[in-house]
C-alpha cells in the first residue's frame, strides 16, 4: 500500500473510480482552468543576511504570482496575508484553508476534497493574490537569483581542493550541475501543465520536487512532479491510476507534450516529455512525502558547501557503474543521497548536522504541506570542524560502505543520524539494503531485492575504493571526459 503521509490524516470511506470521479470530474472536463499561475521570483529578498565564508546561504524556492485581478471572498471580505505557525498546529488549525490561492505552494482550500458538487464550486471561489511577506527573516534562504549566483561562484577554499582528486570532483560538479535556466524551463512547463490540468481538477496543484529542487540535480536530470488533488491520501492502486489515466488523455491533446506513458507501480507515475526542451517528467498523485523530503534535502545541500559536489559526483559514479537504477533492481538516486548524508553525519567530526533533531519545528512531519517550503528559512549555515577535502570524503564514503557498514544488521537513518537495528518485520527483515525514509519511515531501497544485484553493488563499492585509494585519480573509476554534458 502507498505509505500515508502524516500530513493528511486518513479519512474513512475512500472513494472508488466511477463513483465520486464520475460525479465530480466529468462535469468539469471541459471547463476553463483558473487563470492563476505563478512564475519564478528572481528578486533577491535576503540582502540583509550575513553569508558565511563557507557558503552563501540556503536558496529558497519562491514563486511570484502572475498579475491577477483581486476578488473578494463570498462574504465580501478580503483574505489577509497571515503567517501560519509551522508547528503545534491543532486539528482545527489544519482545517482552516485558504481557498483558490494562485501560489503553487499555498493551500488549495477546503473545497479541493473530492465530493459531489465541490469541483464545480471550487473553480468559482478565488481569493485575492497574496503579496509576499515583507518581514525580514533571520535565516539564510535566498531566492533563485542567488542560487544562480551560487552556480557561478561555487568555489571552495583551496584547503578543501588542494589534491588532484578533489579538483577533479569540483570541476566535474561545475560542469554538470543544474543551471538556473534548466530550472526555469522545468518551472515553465509545470506552470503551463497546472493551468491545463485545472481544466479537469479546478482545485489541483502541481508541485515540482525531487532533484530539480533539492540541489542535487544535474543538467541531464529529469523532473518529478506531484499532482495534489485533495487534502487526504489517495488510493494509489485505484484512484491514482484513474486520475493519471484522465490526465494522460489530456496530455495527448497538448501540443507541448509528447510520449505520455502510464507506469503502474506501487506509486504509479505518468511519464512524458516536454516537446520543446526535451525534459522528461514523472508525474505522481498526492505523493506528498516527496515534497517534504525535497526541502529537507535542499537544506542539507546548501548548509555545507562540500555536500553538493560530493553527492552529484557520487551519483555520476553510480550511474556509470549501473548501480543507480531502481527500475533495474539497484539503488535509486534518492537512496544514494541518503546514504551519503548518513556517512557525512556519522563521521567522528560530522560534516553536516542532523536537521530533524536540531530543528524539529522546521521539518515537522505534520506541517501543512503548503508551509513546507518556508520551514528551513531560519536555519543558519553549519560550520563543521571537519576540514576533509572532497577527495578524502569520497574515498571515505566508498570505504565506509565497502568495509564498515553492516548491511545485514542495520538500517541507515538520516532522521536519527545513526544506524538503527534492523526491525524484525516483513518490511525490513529480509531486505538486502535498508535506508529509512526520513518522514514516513518506509524503506527507500526496497527495489534492491535480488542477491545478485546486491552483490554487484557491494562489489562496486569495494573495487572503486581499492582503485581510488591507490591511484587518487577520478578517471580510473569515472571517465570525466565522457561524463561531462555535451554542449
Amino acid at each position: 500500500m502507498f505509505p500515508r503521509s502524516p500530513a493528511f490524516p486518513h479519512k474513512h470511506g475512500q472513494k472508488r473510480p466511477n463513483s465520486v470521479f464520475t460525479q465530480c470530474l466529468f462535469p468539469n472536463a471541459f471547463s476553463q482552468p483558473q487563470q492563476m499561475e505563478s512564475h519564478l521570483n528572481l528578486t533577491n529578498t535576503n540582502a540583509h543576511c550575513q553569508p558565511l565564508n563557507a557558503f552563501p546561504l540556503i536558496p529558497t524556492y519562491q514563486w511570484k504570482p502572475a498579475p491577477y485581478v483581486s476578488l473578494t471572498s463570498p462574504n465580501g471580505s478580503k483574505t489577509k496575508n497571515r503567517k501560519r505557525k509551522s508547528d503545534g498546529l491543532s486539528e482545527d488549525d489544519l482545517k482552516r484553508k485558504r481557498v483558490g490561492s494562485p501560489h503553487p505552494y499555498e493551500h488549495p482550500g477546503k473545497t479541493s476534497r473530492f465530493s459531489p458538487g465541490t469541483m464545480g464550486a471550487c473553480s468559482l471561489i478565488r481569493s485575492p493574490m497574496h503579496t509576499p511577506s515583507t518581514s525580514k527573516s533571520v535565516g539564510h534562504v535566498p531566492c533563485l537569483r542567488e542560487e544562480s549566483l551560487l552556480n557561478a561562484n561555487s568555489s571552495l577554499p583551496q584547503s578543501l581542493i588542494k589534491d588532484k582528486l578533489s579538483q577533479q570532483i569540483m570541476e566535474l560538479f561545475l560542469a554538470c550541475e543544474q543551471q538556473s535556466e534548466d530550472l526555469e524551463r522545468k518551472e515553465s512547463c509545470r506552470a503551463q501543465l497546472q493551468r491545463d490540468i485545472q481544466g479537469l481538477f479546478p482545485c489541483a496543484r502541481v508541485f515540482l520536487a525531487g532533484s530539480s529542487l533539492n540541489g542535487f540535480g544535474s543538467r541531464s536530470s529529469d523532473a518529478d512532479l506531484c499532482l495534489v488533488v485533495q487534502d487526504g491520501p489517495v488510493n494509489q492502486r485505484t484512484d491514482a491510476v484513474y486520475i493519471l489515466s484522465l490526465v494522460r488523455k489530456l496530455l495527448f491533446k497538448l501540443s507541448y507534450i509528447e510520449k505520455p506513458q502510464l507506469i503502474r507501480a506501487k506509486v504509479p507515475i505518468l511519464k512524458f516529455t516536454h516537446r520543446i526542451s526535451g525534459v522528461e517528467f514523472d508525474l505522481n498523485v498526492n505523493n506528498v512525502v516527496g515534497i517534504r523530503n525535497t526541502f529537507l534535502l535542499r537544506t542539507y545541500a546548501y548548509i555545507e558547501k562540500r555536500v553538493r559536489p560530493l553527492i552529484l559526483v557520487i551519483k555520476k559514479w553510480a550511474s556509470h557503474h549501473r548501480i543507480n537504477d531502481a527500475s533495474r533492481g539497484t539503488l535509486s538516486s534518492y537512496t544514494l543521497v541518503l546514504m551519503v548524508l548518513h556517512y557525512l553525519q556519522t563521521l567522528p567530526e560530522p560534516v553536516i548536522p542532523c536537521l530533524q533533531k536540531d530543528y524539529p519545528e522546521c521539518f515537522n512531519p505534520v506541517m501543512d504541506i503548503h508551509s513546507v517550503p518556508e520551514g528551513p528559512k531560519s536555519i543558519p549555515p553549519f560550520v563543521s570542524k571537519n576540514h576533509s577535502s572532497l577527495g578524502d570524503l569520497f574515498l571515505g564514503f566508498l570505504k565506509y560502505y565497502a568495509t564498515v557498514f553492516k548491511w545485514d544488521k542495520y538500517v541507515i537513518s538520516v532522521r536519527e543520524a545513526k544506524t538503527l537495528p534492523k526491525p524484525n518485520t516483513w518490511e525490513w527483515r529480509d531486505k538486502l539494503v535498508c535506508v529509512e525514509e526520513p518522514f514516513d519511515g518506509s524503506n527507500t531501497a526496497r527495489a534492491v531485492h535480488e542477491k545478485m544485484k546486491f552483490d554487484a553493488i557491494k562489489a562496486q563499492f569495494t573495487e572503486s575504493w581499492q582503485v581510488l585509494q591507490v591511484r587518487k585519480d577520478l578517471n580510473y573509476i569515472l571517465p570525466t571526459r565522457e561524463t561531462r554534458p555535451k554542449r
